[in-house]
C-alpha cells in the first residue's frame, strides 16, 4: 500500500533540484566567459600607446650620426721648440682678444736669435770683403791694360823708325819684321787682355750678387724667426671660449704642435657620417633635420667630402638658424635625418613598434566602443616621427603604436580603461 509523501521531503527535493540547476547555470555562464576571454582577449588602455592619425606632411629621411663643432675655431700652434712654463687659463675658459693663454720658455730660442743675427752680421761683412778684393784686382788689370797700351805705342813708334831707316839706307829688312812682330804681339796680348776684363767684370757682378742673395735668405731667415718669437706669447686674438689647452707644465713642445684651440661658440656646424652606400642618394644643398634630445632643428647639407674610410662616407650640415646654437656644445652627439623626399597634405601618424617597415602591413584601429580591430593598410613614405598611410585609414582614426605580435591572430580585442 502505497504512503504519501510528505510535503516537506517533497520541498526538500524541489530546493535540491534549484539548487543544481542554478550551480550548473553558473557553471555554463563562467565556462562561456572564460571561453569568451580567451577568443576575445582584453588589454588596458595604459598598456597600450596609441596615436591619432591625422593629415600633414612626411618626409622620407636617411639615418644619420652627427658630432658638433664650432663652425669657427682658431687652431693656436706652438711657433718653436719650447718648454711649456705656464697655464693662466683652462679649457671651458671663456677669453677675450688680448688675453694671455700659456707661456713659453724662449731661453734657447733666444740664444739661436743671437747667433743667427751674428751669422747674418758676418755674411754682410763678407760681401764687404769680396767686393774690395774684387775692386783691386780689376784694378790690377786695368793698370796692366794701361800697360799694355803704352807698350803698343811703343812698339809702333819702333816700327815707324825702323822703316825710315831702310828707307834711308841705314836699315834692314829684318829689324822692320822683328818691329811688326813684336807690335802684333803685343796687340794680342792687349786683347787678351781686355777679354779677362771683361769676364773679370762679369765674375764680380756674379760673386757680389751670390754673396748679397744668401745674405736675403739669411735675413728672411732671422726676420722670420723673429715673427715666431713675438709668436711665442700665446695671446687670443679674438674673443671665444677654449675647447683644448695644453696644461703639461714642463712638457718640451715642439714646433707645430697644438698648444690650445679658440671657439666661437655662437655658430657651429655638424659633421656627419653614414654608409657610403647611401652615397648615391646624398645632395649637396638637400635638407636635413638635426634631433637635438627632443627638440628638431632644420639645416641645410653643406658638402660631401670625398675621401672614404672604413665604409663610411662622411659630410658637413649647416644650421639654417644658428639661433638654435644654445641647444648645441662642442662634440655633443646628435642624430641627423637626410631629407629624400617630402609629401604633404597626407594621411599620417606618429612612428612606433607597430611599423616594422613594410609597404604592407596590419594595425589595430581602435574603436569608438573601446574595441580595436585588425586592419590592413599601405605604407608610403616613413621617417622617425611620422609614417605615412597612403589606403586603409582615414584621418581622425586611432592607431596602437604599441607591437602587437602577440596578437597576430586576434581579430579583434576590448581596451579597457
Amino acid at each position: 500500500m502505497d504512503r504519501d509523501i510528505p510535503q516537506q521531503v517533497i520541498r526538500k527535493n524541489r530546493t535540491r533540484i534549484w539548487r543544481y540547476g542554478a550551480l550548473a547555470v553558473l557553471l555554463l555562464a563562467g565556462a562561456a566567459w572564460m571561453l569568451y576571454r580567451t577568443l576575445s582577449p582584453t588589454l588596458k588602455r595604459s598598456d597600450v600607446r596609441t596615436a591619432t592619425a591625422e593629415t600633414g606632411m612626411v618626409e622620407n629621411a636617411l639615418t644619420a650620426a652627427g658630432e658638433v663643432s664650432p663652425e669657427f675655431e682658431q687652431v693656436m700652434t706652438s711657433p718653436i721648440s719650447a718648454v711649456l712654463r705656464q697655464v693662466y687659463f683652462n679649457t671651458g675658459t671663456s677669453v677675450k682678444a688680448g688675453d694671455r693663454i700659456l707661456e713659453l720658455d724662449k731661453t734657447t730660442t733666444s740664444i739661436e736669435l743671437e747667433k743667427q743675427r751674428d751669422e747674418l752680421e758676418l755674411r754682410r761683412n763678407g760681401i764687404v770683403k769680396t767686393r774690395l778684393e774684387l775692386d783691386k784686382s780689376f784694378f790690377d788689370i786695368q793698370i796692366q791694360d794701361s800697360i799694355k797700351a803704352c807698350r803698343i805705342a811703343s812698339l809702333k813708334a819702333d816700327l815707324e823708325n825702323a822703316k825710315r831707316l831702310y828707307k834711308a839706307g841705314g836699315g834692314t829688312r829684318e829689324s822692320i819684321e822683328q818691329a811688326e812682330t813684336s807690335l802684333r804681339i803685343a796687340e794680342l796680348e792687349k786683347r787678351q787682355l781686355e777679354n779677362d776684363i771683361r769676364s773679370r767684370q762679369a765674375v764680380m757682378r756674379t760673386s757680389i750678387r751670390e754673396s748679397e742673395i744668401s745674405a736675403s735668405i739669411q735675413e728672411k731667415a732671422l726676420s722670420e724667426f723673429e715673427r715666431k718669437m713675438k709668436q711665442a706669447d700665446i695671446v687670443a686674438d679674438r674673443a671665444g671660449v677654449l675647447t683644448f689647452v695644453n696644461s703639461s707644465l714642463g712638457a718640451r713642445i715642439a714646433e707645430g704642435e697644438v698648444l690650445a684651440r679658440i671657439a666661437d661658440l655662437r655658430s657651429f656646424k655638424i659633421l656627419g657620417s653614414i654608409a657610403d652606400s647611401y652615397l648615391p642618394q646624398l645632395q649637396v644643398g638637400m635638407p636635413v633635420m638635426v634631433r637635438i634630445n627632443d627638440t628638431h632643428v632644420r639645416g641645410t647639407l653643406l658638402n660631401i667630402r670625398p675621401a672614404v674610410s672604413n665604409n663610411v662616407v662622411n659630410f658637413d650640415v649647416t644650421l639654417d638658424n644658428q639661433q638654435s646654437a644654445t641647444l648645441l656644445r662642442p662634440r655633443m652627439k646628435v642624430e641627423l635625418y637626410l631629407v629624400t623626399d617630402v609629401h604633404a597634405n597626407v594621411v599620417r601618424v606618429a612612428n612606433g613598434p607597430a611599423f616594422k617597415g613594410g609597404q604592407v602591413q596590419d594595425v589595430f584601429v581602435l574603436g569608438a566602443d573601446g574595441t580595436a580591430r585588425r586592419r590592413t593598410v599601405k605604407i608610403g613614405l616613413s621617417n622617425f616621427d611620422f609614417v605615412e598611410i597612403t589606403e586603409g585609414l582615414q584621418a581622425g582614426e586611432t592607431v596602437i603604436l604599441t607591437d602587437m605580435s602577440t596578437y597576430k591572430n586576434i581579430q579583434e580585442l576590448k581596451i579597457s580603461q
